[in-house]
C-alpha cells in the first residue's frame, strides 16, 4: 500500500513521525530502567534524563528543515544527556541525527563531522591505551567510532549515491531536452523543404493560370483563337502543377521506398516532364514562352551529369526566376546556364516592368532560392542591376568545391 501524501519522501510529516517514533523508542527504553548506563552521579533522578531524550527528539524533527540547527540541538543533549549519565536511547537517536546531518546538511557540515569523529575515535583510543596502560584500552574508542563515525560514514555514502542518482537525472533531462531539440529542428528543416517545394510547384504553374485568367477576364474583344489558347495555357499548367503535387504527395507518403522520384516517374502514373532536373529546363522555358515570356537561353560549357541536390535546386532556381520574370518583368528574359569544372551557374535577367505592376508576390520564391544555395554551400544573389532584375546562383559540384 502506498503511503499517505503527507508522509512521503520529503515531506514535514515523515520528519516529525520519524521524531514521535524515536521518542516512543526512548521511553519505552525509560520504562525498562535501561538507563542510565553511566552513574557518575548516582543520585541524579532517572526523570532528568527525558529532556534530552524529548530536545534529541526535536531535532530529528528539524534534519532536513534546519540540518545545522538540528545538528547544535542534538550535541547539546548528547552533552547535557552525557553529564547526567549518558542514556541508551539518547544515544542511539543521536546517531539518526549525525547521519541526516550528512546527508541534508551542506557539503562544509559532512566534512567537518568526518574529521571530527575520526579524530575523537582517535582520541578515545590513546586515551584508553593511557588510562589502562595497555593495548585493550583501545576499546574504549569503539563506542565513539559505533556511535559517531560509523553513522557519518553511512550518511556520507548515502549521500554520495543520491548526488550521482541527481546528476544522471540531470544528465537524462538534458539529453531529452537536447533530443527534443533536435527534432524540432528536423521537424523545422522539413517544414521549410516542404515549404520550399510546395512554392516551386505551385507558384509556377499557377501564376501562368492566373496570368492568363486575367488576360482573357480584362482584355475586351478576344477572338476564340485568343481565348483558346489562352484556356490551352490554363489547363497545361493546371494538369502540370496537379502531376508534380501528385509526385510530391507520393513521395510523402513513402519516403523509404528505393524508388524515390525515378520509381515514381517511370511507373507511367506521371508525365516525363514532370522530373525536375536542369537537363528539363529546355521544356519548363517552353511552358514560360507558351505563357508569354520570350525567354533566350545560353549555355556555357559542357552539360554533363549533377549530383541530385544540386540539379534539382538549379532546376528549381531557374523555374522561380522565370516565373518572378514573367509577373513582374516586361515580357523578356535571358537564362543563362555555365557549367563549370566545380560548379554550376544559373543566371536570370530580365528587364523590370515599369510601374511595379504585376502578380503580387510575397517573397518566398526569393527566400526560398537563396536557402536552396545555402543549403548546398553555394552563393546566390538577386537584386536590381542597370534597369534590369539579376538572378544569380552559383552552385558546387564536387564535395570539396
Amino acid at each position: 500500500m502506498r503511503p499517505q501524501a503527507w508522509l512521503g519522501p520529503g515531506t514535514l510529516g515523515r520528519d516529525l513521525t520519524l521524531a514521535g517514533g524515536s521518542l516512543a523508542g526512548g521511553l519505552v527504553l525509560y520504562a525498562l530502567g535501561w538507563q542510565p548506563q553511566i552513574h557518575p552521579h548516582p543520585d541524579v533522578p532517572p526523570a532528568l534524563f527525558l529532556p534530552p531524550l524529548l530536545a534529541m527528539c526535536v531535532a530529528v524533527g528539524l534534519r532536513r528543515v534546519a540540518p545545522r540547527a538540528s545538528l547544535a540541538v542534538g550535541t547539546g543533549a548528547l552533552v547535557v544527556d552525557t553529564a547526567l549519565g549518558s542514556s541508551l536511547g539518547t544515544i542511539l537517536i543521536f546517531t539518526q541525527v549525525l547521519y541526516d546531518a550528512c546527508v541534508y546538511g551542506p557539503a562544509r557540515l559532512w566534512r567537518w563531522l568526518l574529521r571530527v569523529t575520526v579524530g575523537l575515535s582517535l582520541v578515545g583510543a590513546v586515551v584508553g591505551v593511557l588510562a589502562y596502560d595497555q593495548w585493550r584500552g583501545v576499546g574504549l574508542g569503539v563506542p565513539v567510532v559505533l556511535a559517531g563515525l560509523l553513522p557519518v560514514l553511512t550518511g556520507i555514502s548515502v549521500r554520495q549515491y543520491r548526488d550521482q542518482a541527481a546528476a544522471e537525472r540531470a544528465r537524462a533531462e538534458q539529453t531529452a531536452r537536447l533530443v527534443e531539440l533536435d527534432r524540432r529542428q528536423a521537424v523545422s528543416a522539413e517544414r521549410a523543404r516542404m515549404a520550399r517545394e510546395l512554392h516551386d510547384l505551385v507558384a509556377n504553374h499557377l501564376s501562368a493560370v492566373a496570368i492568363h485568367a486575367t488576360a482573357a477576364l480584362s482584355v475586351p474583344g478576344l477572338d476564340r483563337g485568343q481565348v483558346e489558347s489562352a484556356l490551352r495555357v490554363i489547363r497545361e499548367s493546371s494538369v502540370q502543377g496537379l502531376a508534380e503535387m501528385r509526385q510530391m504527395i507520393g513521395l510523402l507518403r513513402e519516403p523509404e521506398s528505393g524508388g524515390g522520384r525515378a520509381s515514381a516517374v517511370d511507373g507511367g502514373g506521371l508525365p516525363e516532364a514532370v522530373t525536375a532536373r536542369l537537363a528539363e529546363a529546355d521544356r519548363l522555358v517552353d511552358r514560360i514562352r507558351a505563357a508569354g515570356l520570350a525567354v533566350r537561353v545560353r549555355t556555357d560549357g559542357t552539360p554533363g551529369p549533377l549530383p541530385v541536390g544540386v540539379d534539382l535546386a538549379a532546376y528549381r532556381i531557374v523555374q522561380e526566376s522565370l516565373t518572378n520574370a514573367l509577373k513582374h518583368g516586361a515580357g523578356e528574359a535571358e537564362l543563362t546556364i555555365a557549367y563549370r569544372p566545380a560548379e554550376v551557374v544559373v543566371t536570370v535577367e530580365n528587364p523590370v516592368r515599369r510601374g511595379g505592376a504585376g502578380l503580387p508576390g510575397a517573397g518566398a520564391g526569393l527566400i526560398g532560392m537563396r536557402e536552396r544555395a545555402t543549403l548546398l554551400a553555394g552563393r546566390f544573389s538577386a537584386g536590381p542591376q542597370n534597369g534590369r532584375w539579376l538572378v544569380r546562383a552559383t552552385l558546387p559540384t564536387r564535395a570539396d568545391g
